[in-house]
């Protein structure tokens, strides 16, 4: 894995454990020499994960949709920003930037882009790695969603273990 994507918050959450696993997301990143696919946001959870790898020494590629880039809210100190004109082009850049993907702590953006990439590997778009770091059992509502999509039928057993979730950010 050269490039992994994180779906993050724009925001910082309520609680630092949010923060902090961000910021140890980060140093693993940099450890396995692996780049930072994201957003290309200058604040929330994105942000403190992007200096964080910044600070270490890591690539750190944004994808940003215009509309958002013109109100300045981009990260001006990354190693490369890409600008798109729409959300629908900064998911498909960024699953084409990234071997894979992981999902921490974040609102509607981040179940977008973390459902669009399993709906992907689902229909066999494409077949990268998804994960959950679910910090704080923050997903545990989502997670019990997809076990009741499994047992009424909606979702097939095998694609609900197309994606790995842990608390672990080993």
């Amino acid at each position: 894995m050269e490039k992994i994507c994180v779906f993050c918050g724009s925001s910082m959450g309520s609680d630092d454990i949010y923060k902090e696993a961000a910021l140890n997301l980060a140093e693993v990143f940099y450890k396995q020499n692996i780049s930072l696919v994201f957003g290309g946001s200058d604040i929330g959870l994105m942000k403190i994960m992007a200096d964080r790898l910044m600070e270490l020494g890591g690539e750190v590629i944004g994808v940003m949709p215009k509309f958002l880039a013109d109100k300045e809210i981009f990260h001006k100190g990354i190693t490369k920003l890409h600008v798109v004109e729409s959300m629908g082009e900064r998911k498909d850049l960024m699953a084409e930037l990234s071997d894979a993907f992981i999902a921490i702590p974040g609102g509607l953006g981040t179940m977008d882009e973390l459902l669009e990439m399993m709906t992907l590997n689902q229909l066999r778009i494409q077949d990268k790695p998804v994960g959950i770091l679910n910090t704080k059992q923050f997903f545990n509502s989502l997670i019990n969603f997809f076990d009741h999509a499994v047992q009424e039928g909606f979702i097939r057993e095998e694609h609900r273990n197309n994606f790995m979730i842990s608390e672990d950010l080993e």
